[in-house]
């Protein structure tokens, strides 16, 4: 029996899982990633348009700050976020950005004096303030009132995790590629650590832990078309819903993104439309303004890709081989600004579709890309049932996204929920809490638990194929529990996942060898990811209601009177074939923004009966703190500054920021 011993395990190695492992690790801890791939090749690597952070240097940004930033966040949440969450992400934010410069981010930077810009298919003249020149630039991103996304041309995952993982490097932090967690070792509601199976050597080894943390990215292998990495099987995710004791989050929260090449799925970044790409139909017509006449094109993420759907079906698609679709117009940008800008974009184009988008039309449509549901945390990353279990990034329902999440939000995440869960698992090894109080005999059952099960996929009798139980199961997800949802619809799904799961148990494989093995791979995991679709299908089919990207045909209004609350999942048994639901209640007496119109379709939403007196509340601080700073005003309306690491508890600069 192989153990590893450390203080700090963390399992996966993208922006997040090397933030937090840098934290860790600079306050004096030992740590160990595990990475299913070399680091530099995470998913991460993908992210194209840019991270959110409220500097404020254009001439677009002027004016922004944490509060404007908040206000966008709780708005394109559709009121399902924590607002405390929230407000400690605005506030960190500037200092990601900065501390990322500093790492050697190449960010775009300002330019002063005129400049040419592409704003609602017009081209526009900008002037950039002589103070700002040499600042970090922002470009414009879909639900925000500022521009506020930072970036690095289209490649800004990519220069993010290199700078990153340099850092981890520079600590000396060990990564064990191409190992995988399979099970989380817990015992009386205290996680220890994690059973790895090494990908080359098919070896189980324990590895314990003071604080274990999840930072494996999303789980949109579970739909057939998806933006994600081949690798994003929320694996992570699926081992903590396996304790019986950790709850995930918002799981029927699916974000799809409204700009994905047909029919790869290949991501075309919202920066094409942030730099002012258009809409276009089959007939040529740029059609957003027919529907969201102020934002259009830049509305958020849920809106677009619904209204982009609702055209297609309105038979206004463009007929292809490969179904219908819809046109992403940046001819209009320029070469020049797009070798510049969007270069990637331009090699994507040219390499998958044998297209030049400064000259051609970019065939795109909607497709799954992001997770807002997780492993749910405290606002410090840790689980609220499983002591030194934490999580962050895409893995974790912090809950900064509530139902949809803004563009740019998530890549901030990364690195400001690592910095946040680095000191706070940091506080929790110092501390009593922290004590590794772990038996042999316990490390030795969850090890012969894992081989046993193993050994029963390649010894065993069973004739079921893992690859078309995974097929099916992704064919499911997307016709069935897509970016529109009905109840039929939603119960046929979950009945005929629940048959796949139970098949599952029976899985047989013809390669028999126990080390490096595909075959096994996709056996011991499509058991995993059918947990993880039934709590989609099933979360899904219980909210009776449309929040965000969760749109529900047979119930389109929010109701907050009902539904103004958090989906808990957990796996008791093993044997269930079901998720346990539960509901964590948002407290709207306790919130800076009450619920209110998003700025998008009908004001039709159901009113949570507390929603009146709080904003009564609301509105009389605000009057009473009408001559105090913002900061004393924010503090009066909803205070959280207890909830900020003490290295981060410093305010903000801004060019002409007064108080």
């Amino acid at each position: 029996m192989r153990i590893v011993y450390t203080d700090v395990l963390v399992v996966g190695g993208g922006l997040a899982g090397l933030r937090a492992a840098v934290g860790a690790r600079r306050r004096g801890h030992e740590v160990i990633i595990l990475s299913l791939v070399p680091p530099k090749r995470s998913h991460s690597a993908a992210a194209q348009g840019g991270m959110q952070a409220s500097l404020g240097n254009t001439a677009r940004g002027a004016g922004d700050n944490e509060d404007v930033h908040f206000e966008d966040t709780v708005r394109g949440s559709d009121w399902g976020c924590d607002q405390e969450v929230a407000r400690l992400f605005a506030h960190t934010a500037p200092q990601a950005v900065r501390e990322l410069a500093a790492w050697g981010v190449p960010w775009n930077r300002v330019k002063a004096g005129e400049r040419e810009v592409v704003m609602d298919g017009q081209r526009v003249m900008l002037r950039e303030r002589p103070e700002a020149h040499g600042l970090i630039a922002a470009r414009d991103f879909g639900g925000t009132k500022k521009w506020r996304t930072c970036f690095v041309s289209d490649g800004t995952g990519h220069a993010m995790l290199y700078a990153v993982s340099d850092q981890a490097v520079a600590e000396s932090i060990p990564v064990h590629e191409r190992c995988e967690a399979i099970a989380l070792i817990h015992d009386a509601g205290r996680c220890h650590g994690a059973i790895v199976r090494n990908l080359v050597s098919g070896e189980l080894s324990a590895y314990i832990a003071r604080a274990t943390c999840i930072a494996t990215g999303g789980f949109g292998r579970i739909y057939r078309v998806t933006s994600n990495a081949v690798i994003n099987e929320g694996i992570g995710a699926a081992i903590a819903l396996e304790t019986g004791v950790a709850e995930l989050g918002n799981m029927e929260a699916v974000q799809f993104h409204p700009t994905t090449i047909v029919p790869a799925g290949i991501l075309v970044t919202e920066g094409c439309r942030g730099d002012g790409g258009l809409l276009r139909d089959a007939a040529g017509h740029r059609f957003m303004p027919d529907y969201e006449p102020e934002k259009k094109e830049l509305a958020s993420r849920d809106v677009v890709s619904r209204r982009m759907e609702e055209h297609i079906r309105a038979g206004h698609g463009v007929k292809g081989r490969f179904g219908e679709h819809l046109w992403l117009d940046i001819t209009l940008l320029g070469k020049a600004h797009i070798d510049g800008r969007l270069r990637e974009v331009k090699e994507i184009c040219q390499h998958f579709l044998g297209i030049d988008p400064a000259r051609d039309l970019i065939p795109v449509r909607p497709a799954q890309h992001y997770s807002m549901g997780g492993i749910r945390t405290d606002a410090s990353g840790q689980s609220t049932r499983l002591a030194g279990l934490f999580a962050c990034g895409e893995a974790a329902c912090w809950d900064l996204h509530g139902f949809n999440r803004l563009g740019g939000n998530s890549v901030a995440e990364t690195v400001v929920a690592g910095m946040i869960v680095g000191e706070t698992m940091a506080d929790f090894v110092e501390s009593s809490a922290g004590d590794l109080q772990v038996s042999t005999a316990l490390v030795r059952e969850f090890l012969e638990r894992e081989q046993a099960r193993i050994d029963t996929l390649l010894h065993g009798d069973g004739s079921e194929n893992a690859a078309a139980l995974m097929a099916r199961m992704q064919e499911i997800m997307t016709d069935k529990v897509g970016i529109f949802r009905r109840g039929d619809l939603l119960e046929a799904a979950v009945e005929e996942l629940q048959q796949l799961l139970v098949r599952s148990r029976s899985i047989g494989i013809a390669t028999r060898r126990p080390g490096a093995n595909p075959e096994l791979v996709t056996a011991y995991r499509v058991q995993k990811m059918l947990k993880l679709a039934l709590c989609v299908a099933y979360g899904a089919l219980q909210r009776t209601e449309s929040r965000g990207a969760h749109y529900r045909e047979d119930y389109p209004r929010r109701n907050d009177a009902d539904w103004l609350k958090r989906t808990l999942a957990r796996w008791p048994d093993a044997g269930d074939t079901l998720p346990t639901l539960a509901y964590e209640p948002l407290d709207v007496t306790r919130m800076e923004l009450p619920p209110g119109w998003r700025g998008y379709g009908a004001k039709d939403a159901i009113a949570h009966p507390a929603t009146e007196a709080r904003s009564a509340e609301i509105a009389a601080i605000r009057s009473a703190f009408g001559h105090a700073d913002r900061y004393t005003l924010q503090q009066a309306l909803m205070p959280f500054e207890h909830l900020v690491p003490e290295p981060y508890r410093g305010r903000n600069e801004r060019l002409g920021d007064t108080p």
